[in-house]
């Protein structure tokens, strides 16, 4: 049986032995829209709960756009230019916008790369601010978060008259789904309060999950930020296995995203009878597969439905590496085990960026073997990230079935793009 993952730019093909019981588990297609440009601007023309974004805007405002990083796969140089567009008409100038990249904690992109994201056309013609959540003469306090600790956004933002949050509604594996009210908590938020939202008491919630929204902690606490901003409008979209935009959802921050959510739930969430013995997963490709950092989602995806004990074989490119910047890299290797990694991250007064996504790897490990597929690291790299490096994964899939010749197998060939879930278990 052959199967294509989605794998950095040009996807990975595997074959599977044809006597494998294999389960391919994949989002529902549904076909883009007919016209991107058209669909967007009569969302913004006719949105959800808000009137059009051509009466919320005057001349004399100044608006702040915010867009997604080079880690999402959210087509902004297809959703930019209609509501930019949209701003001209109602008489807003070019010299009265500002687009801010919604890094969180990620690194600044290039200029190279955001000409690919955003198009030359935009780059050239409008500023662009990349936030820095460690940058405390551009953060503002706004509210105080759960704790009673100040939660500081953005200045570009806060200081616009008009603000404009934009996204990509997908599955997340602790925020429920992205979109929404994570371009501000964490996109343009401060180190400080992106560490008590992504706290290890917060990721340790069973209801910090994948595609749970209300009732979850931390995306109600990333809500209540973002409400906190006093966002203007809102404009997400949700996109197929091909990046074709399927539905815009833009107007009031709630009643948009939770209209979209809903239609992102349809799609992706797909039941199993049972757990597998064996999990092959993608992390979606390019651009989401950049690193090891971000593959953790695919693993999380896999781990869902892998028995205790099972397999999880993950094919990522990690062309940006694990990667070296931020502190992901130094809490693997200095830690000897995933347990320890563990045990480490989730003691008492612990507080590091990235730890997050540490903790995530490590409580997955805490089930699963993980096998790592990667063209963009060593063997050496991947053990010292406490994975197991393959190198061909019809070799590896021959050897467990060897040592256990009555396994079954799953595939998730667009990783976190499907969320599977054994049908009795509640996400």
């Amino acid at each position: 049986m052959r199967v294509h993952l989605a794998y950095g730019r040009t996807g990975l093909t595997v074959d599977l032995p044809d006597d494998l019981p294999v389960t391919v588990i994949e989002p529902q297609f549904v076909p883009g829209v007919p016209d991107e440009r058209a669909a967007i601007t009569a969302a913004l023309r006719a949105p959800l709960g808000s009137p059009p974004l051509g009466e919320l805007v005057r001349p004399t405002d100044t608006v702040a756009i915010v867009f997604s990083d080079l880690t999402r796969p959210m087509p902004n140089d297809r959703v930019l230019p209609p509501l930019l567009e949209e701003l001209v008409r109602a008489g807003v100038s070019d010299e009265r916008i500002v687009l801010i990249n919604a890094l969180g904690t990620h690194r600044p992109q290039t200029d190279a790369e955001l000409r690919r994201m955003l198009g030359d056309a935009v780059v050239d013609r409008y500023r662009i601010v990349q936030h820095d959540a460690w940058d405390a003469s551009n953060l503002v306090e706004v509210t105080r978060n759960r704790l009673g600790r100040p939660v500081r956004i953005h200045r570009a933002y806060v200081e616009a008259s008009v603000r404009i949050l934009t996204g990509f509604i997908e599955p997340h594996f602790f925020a429920g789904f992205s979109g929404g009210p994570k371009a501000v908590l964490p996109g343009i938020a401060d180190i400080e309060a992106i560490l008590d939202n992504h706290g290890p008491e917060m990721l340790a919630q069973p209801t910090t999950t994948w595609c749970v929204t209300e009732g979850n902690p931390l995306w109600e606490e990333m809500l209540s930020v973002a409400l906190a901003t006093s966002p203007t409008f809102l404009l997400n979209v949700t996109l197929n296995q091909r990046r074709q935009i399927t539905g815009v959802f833009a107007g009031d921050l709630v009643q948009a995203h939770r209209q979209g959510v809903a239609f992102a739930r349809r799609v992706t969430m797909r039941p199993v009878p049972a757990p597998f013995d064996i999990v092959l997963t993608s992390n979606s490709g390019y651009p989401l597969d950049l690193n090891l950092y971000q593959a953790v989602k695919g693993m999380s995806a896999a781990a869902q439905i892998v028995r205790p004990g099972g397999e999880i074989l993950m094919a990522a490119e990690c062309w940006d590496g694990i990667p070296a910047h931020g502190e992901y890299q130094r809490l693997l290797w200095e830690a000897s085990s995933p347990e320890e990694l563990l045990a480490r991250v989730m003691a008492p007064g612990f507080r590091c960026h990235d730890q997050w996504e540490a903790q995530v790897q490590a409580q997955i490990q805490q089930k699963a073997r993980v096998h790592l597929y990667a063209d963009g690291l060593t063997d050496d790299e991947i053990r010292r990230a406490h994975l197991i490096p393959c190198r061909s994964i019809e070799e590896r899939i021959a050897e467990l079935r060897r040592a256990h010749p009555d396994a079954t197998c799953a595939v998730l060939p667009d990783g976190p793009q499907t969320v599977p879930y054994v049908e009795k278990s509640v996400l």
